[in-house]
């Protein structure tokens, strides 16, 4: 057996005992699956799985979806980060509710080759690679191969949530866990010095971000509170970013979401 190959069959013997009980695996229906992967996008699962359950009941389906005020939207997804992902998922829920979902989901406002794969594979069936940062770090460690030159037949799913597990709870970027390591036949074992902790020297500070002030304005404006104490230069131009990205609309009455 060739070191890829071993590496794939100790992957997958690994991931049945140790797979969390995400809701995002417990289903095959594309639009479920697709809000998953948009709020899982730079979002952590743990912040990311209540917030899915709860925009699931709210908006069951790519139709229902579609058929919301995209104010609405911007209010159920405040706190998950990037709110143009919100935008462009209820642009995708448009386009499927008037057209279906192409087959090519690239297609789809905001899906790129990750999460078309992600989608394709884990609700259609598609033998394709998702390849996610922690995918490809894996394979990289480990190799033997890209994830999509080791992809095992008709096991495509399972492989990548595999791919997934194995990069999110053990070969992590900051600290990974070879002693915890399934992948026998990994050329990294042991090598991979721990990335040192904390923000680099001379780093920016979240809070000094626009994206930071960009979340805090589309969260007051969703909570129909006043904008947050900016310096004018600073909130002029996150609002015209704002405003550009189709999230704040500015009219004779102030601003608002669209």
């Amino acid at each position: 057996m060739s070191g890829g190959a071993a590496a794939v069959a100790d992957l997958l013997r690994w991931y049945p005992g140790v797979a969390r009980d995400l809701p995002w695996r417990q289903t095959t229906d594309p639009y479920a699956i697709l809000v998953s992967e948009v709020m899982l996008q730079q979002t952590q699962v743990v912040r990311v799985a209540p917030r899915y359950l709860a925009w699931l009941e709210r908006w069951p389906t790519a139709e229902a979806l579609a058929a919301a005020p995209l104010a609405d939207v911007l209010r159920e997804w405040v706190g998950l980060g990037y709110n143009r992902r919100a935008v462009r998922l209820w642009e995708a829920a448009g386009v499927v509710a008037s057209r279906g979902w192409p087959e090519d989901l690239r297609e789809l406002p905001g899906v790129g080759p990750y999460t078309a794969a992600a989608v394709a594979s884990f609700a259609f069936g598609r033998q394709v690679a998702a390849v996610d940062t922690n995918a490809r770090r894996v394979a990289q460690r480990w190799g033997h191969g890209t994830a999509e030159s080791v992809l095992p037949d008709g096991r495509a799913a399972e492989f990548n949530q595999a791919m997934m597990e194995l990069g999110a709870t053990v070969c992590g970027a900051r600290r990974p866990r070879c002693d915890a390591c399934p992948i026998g036949a990994c050329r990294s074992r042991g090598r991979v010095a721990p990335a040192p902790a904390g923000r680099a020297r001379g780093a920016a500070r979240f809070e000094d971000t626009d994206r930071y002030a960009r979340g805090r304005v589309v969260a007051a404006l969703a909570a129909g509170e006043e904008l947050p104490d900016l310096s004018p230069e600073r909130l002029a131009r996150v609002l015209e970013a704002l405003v550009r990205d189709g999230l704040v609309v500015r009219d004779a009455d102030g601003v608002r979401l669209p």
